[in-house]
């Protein structure tokens, strides 16, 4: 299926993507997933052939590219796994932050490292006793002087054991009413004082990619680190998810179309009783069912896609995306494990990985429960 935002230049782009993990990533994202870790040498490596950050601006070491590029870059690295999902974080969802919102001394000192993989980011939002509800982060950083002092507790946070710079989500002003209007976001540098990793987290998928916890104990730093305006914080972030929302779509959508496209390979060669299970009624009309959602799931990103491209608010549609792809992806490639048979089970078939990775994406990014509530709101319910 053509994609109407894509041009020459991207396509030319995801070839030189693919050609890339090809030698580079395919080769060994099974050793990643043993390991549980993206190798920092793999991070940098994207970075020298200028996969990391396109949307970066050319002055700070990037190439000031539309979001097709990203989207681009966020579906070749679902193809290869959604371990892989710590460098979209990283690309789309971190750095725009400080390319929005930074100073000019902040982005000079953190956007050539990022687009070179010197430096991994992360954004420290969740925390264990508050997740959709940002408003209730209990993580606190108070002016003391020059420096922000910072205390709390923060989980599940992806890049977590790697990041050398993370984007904290913490309340400058505790005691303001409403609640969202004191959270500020303050960046915090791996080697700061009171900053520590705790345990990497074991999780059900996407084992390749690093989750953790991360605590902040009477950690200093500079008023200089405090990104954006003080308050401000929840409205930057309320900003900014459309776009991760429409990114977690995104993966979702090419985790299926890769589960359809593997599925139909496999009932091809697959025989029983004498034949393909290609050619029973059940395996055709369960494959021409999936196709059909897969198409019609891809058909209304697309439009959305292209609506991004074009900087309108498309909050509400965004949050129907992320719910419906990642609920369709869930049931399709649910599907297709079944029809692998007893072999789905078994982790050399790649819809094993597929079926572990898919479960997490309809909770992170704001639960599908949170965003059927921003839909109805916006219905004016």
């Amino acid at each position: 299926m053509k994609h109407p935002y894509l041009t020459a230049d991207h396509n030319l782009f995801r070839q030189s993507l693919q050609g890339f993990l090809g030698e580079h990533a395919a080769p060994y994202f099974d050793q990643w997933e043993e390991e549980r870790r993206i190798p920092p040498s793999f991070w940098r490596l994207m970075g020298a052939h200028g996969f990391l950050c396109p949307m970066v601006p050319e002055e700070y070491g990037g190439a000031g590219a539309d979001f097709g590029f990203s989207v681009v870059v966020n579906e070749e690295l679902e193809r290869i796994g959604s371990g892989l999902v710590g460098i979209g974080l990283h690309n789309d969802i971190v750095v725009p932050y400080l390319v929005s919102y930074g100073t000019p001394e902040q982005k000079a000192q953190w956007l050539p490292r990022c687009v070179s993989g010197e430096t991994i980011t992360a954004i420290a939002m969740t925390e264990p006793e508050a997740g959709s509800d940002l408003a209730g982060v209990r993580t606190t950083a108070y002016r003391d002087g020059n420096s922000y002092v910072l205390n709390g507790q923060k989980t599940f946070i992806t890049n977590g054991m790697q990041a050398g710079l993370v984007v904290v989500v913490a309340k400058t002003d505790p005691r303001i009413q409403p609640p969202h209007d004191g959270i500020s976001l303050i960046l915090v540098q791996a080697d700061a004082r009171g900053f520590s990793r705790g345990r990497q987290l074991k999780k059900m998928g996407q084992h390749s990619q690093d989750t953790a916890e991360l605590f902040f104990e009477d950690c200093r730093v500079p008023v200089s680190c405090l990104l954006g305006e003080e308050g401000q914080g929840f409205h930057y972030l309320t900003e900014k998810l459309q776009q991760e929302r429409l990114l977690v779509a995104v993966s979702a959508q090419v985790a299926m179309e890769e589960a359809v496209r593997e599925t139909l390979e496999y009932v091809k060669r697959r025989t029983a009783f004498g034949q393909p299970i290609a050619r029973f009624q059940n395996t055709r009309f369960k494959l021409a069912e999936m196709s059909t959602q897969v198409a019609v799931s891809r058909t209304f990103l697309d439009v959305l896609i292209v609506r991004h491209l074009a900087h309108e608010p498309i909050v509400m549609e965004a949050s129907m995306a992320k719910w419906w792809s990642t609920d369709v992806a869930k049931a399709v490639i649910g599907e297709c494990l079944q029809l692998h048979g007893g072999y789905g089970y078994m982790e050399e078939y790649p819809i094993a990985r597929r079926y572990r990775d898919i479960a997490v994406m309809s909770i992170y990014a704001g639960t599908n429960e949170i965003m059927k509530t921003i839909i109805a709101k916006n219905l004016g319910l």
